[in-house]
């Protein structure tokens, strides 16, 4: 063996080596592996669903930030707001609980920062952290509270960290976690996402987090979180059986294209947004006036039409408001190879508040109306076409109504979301009031009464629109 073949083989004996150093290494060191690396918690194995997202218990997770790297996010913040944390000269908030007026929205996203996780009892090293969110975030970072929406991303620097390449989290590349901002329960994200899998409509997995965090003074308990797998990580493939067509998150009414507002969640080296672009031309296409029957048949053969009257039943059915139809954003749109587009619901924090009726008006349905919309959907104006062009077509409205009284019998029955409500709250309240619960500053809780009296409004919640939808389809 000669002299260079030598040193090539000895370093490379040295770089396979590093897999077995202890975890009291530098974690600074771009070649240290870790020795609590196992590749079925750290690689990029088959997802853990049981492990990532428990249904019957909560789980906790330690990050460790640090003085630097947390004056580092005070600082990116306050380049894209103008203002530090806990200034309170940021966006006015509403009460946690309910309304209030909405923060402008910044486009910019936080940096990444690199940090350390601890779950049970195992370390992820160099892992990325960001914060994340729009009116939330805003919201919560001006009033100085510390229970902030963040984004874990856990091999976002392998390029700078070798040793955690393709690093994942039993077998999640992400992780977004919600605040249970707006919500007295903390359970309404969770709540929402299972309501849309039971009622046949793909939707992001949850679970409860403990989440304790150390910016530099200790480890502090920042509260209940919800945890929320991202569907361009494993949602897609898991519940739609594929994943190689294009995954859109819009920030889009859908009355025309703009590429800008179709981010690419896949497949972003190729820059081919044909497919959402021929939708929107044939959602707004002029014959579904002067040919309603072609237009419905073009219609169908580009986005699943039965699929989305489930959503958009369902989506009424419990009051979202805060979706397409209010808002242009928080869904995504998948292009499946035989399902054609589906539609994704996303981000469900602000579901179930109020109860608009059977009939609505134009300020209840318009851009920024927090009371969601009514059951006839008749406030809905072309601003937002895929739903005014469903409603005013005859047989996909009986599917829109069929799919309200379907759902209304098969899965919200007063049984079965009594016993969902009362399951989750048996695992969050523990931690959330009492001794072990969240403390000021470090909650968005009003007071354990707020959270005691949250669960019966979401029973009556339930109750009073069983009453209504069953009034508007007998």
């Amino acid at each position: 063996m000669n002299r260079l073949n030598f040193m090539l083989a000895f370093a490379m004996l040295l770089l396979f080596s590093c897999r077995k150093d202890p975890a009291t290494e530098e974690i600074t060191d771009p070649l240290v592996y870790n020795s609590d690396w196992t590749e079925a918690s750290h690689g990029n194995e088959a997802p853990d669903y049981s492990v990532a997202f428990p249904q019957d218990h909560i789980n906790t997770i330690e990050i460790s930030i640090g003085t630097a790297k947390w004056a580092s996010i005070r600082t990116n913040m306050k380049s894209i707001y103008g203002y530090d944390f806990g200034v309170k000269g940021g966006p006015p908030a509403g009460p946690p609980g309910g309304g209030g007026p909405a923060a402008a929205t910044v486009t910019t996203e936080p940096d990444y920062i690199d940090v350390t996780l601890k779950f049970n009892g195992k370390i992820w090293k160099n892992t990325g952290f960001r914060l994340k969110g729009n009116s939330t975030l805003q919201t919560t970072w001006s009033s100085g509270i510390y229970k902030l929406p963040f984004r874990l991303n856990f091999d976002k620097f392998e390029d700078t960290y070798p040793g955690i390449a393709n690093q994942h989290f039993y077998g999640f590349k992400e992780l977004s976690f919600s605040p249970g901002y707006k919500d007295q329960s903390l359970i309404k994200e969770k709540l929402t996402s299972d309501l849309f899998r039971l009622g046949g409509v793909a939707a992001p997995q949850t679970a409860f987090y403990r989440v304790f965090i150390d910016i530099g003074t200790g480890s502090k308990y920042w509260g209940v979180y919800c945890g929320v797998e991202l569907p361009d990580d494993n949602m897609v493939i898991s519940q739609m059986g594929e994943e190689t067509g294009n995954l859109y998150k819009p920030e889009s009414n859908l009355t025309s294209f703009t590429q800008s507002l179709f981010e690419k969640k896949n497949n972003e080296t190729a820059a081919d947004y044909s497919d959402v672009q021929n939708f929107i031309a044939t959602l707004n296409s002029s014959n579904r006036i002067s040919n309603s029957t072609l237009w419905r048949s073009n219609l169908e053969i580009v986005f699943n039409v039965d699929y989305f009257t489930k959503w958009l039943a369902i989506n009424n059915a419990i009051v979202n408001w805060d979706t397409y139809g209010n808002m242009a954003h928080n869904y995504y749109l998948y292009n499946h190879a035989s399902n054609k587009f589906m539609w994704i619901p996303w981000d469900n924090n602000e579901a179930m508040l109020n109860s608009p009726g059977i009939t609505g008006t134009t300020s209840s349905g318009g851009p920024g109306g927090m009371s969601g919309l009514s059951l006839s959907m008749n406030e809905v104006t072309t601003t937002w076409p895929l739903i005014r062009y469903i409603a005013d077509d005859g047989s996909y409205m009986q599917k829109y109504k069929d799919n309200l009284k379907r759902f209304t019998s098969n899965v919200i029955t007063q049984s079965a979301t009594d016993a969902l409500i009362d399951k989750y709250y048996s695992i969050v309240e523990p931690y959330a009031v009492g001794v072990n619960g969240e403390q000021p500053g470090y909650t968005f809780l009003t007071s354990s009464n707020s959270f005691a009296e949250a669960k019966t409004y979401l029973k009556n919640h339930f109750t009073s629109r069983r009453t209504l939808i069953s009034a508007y389809v007998p």
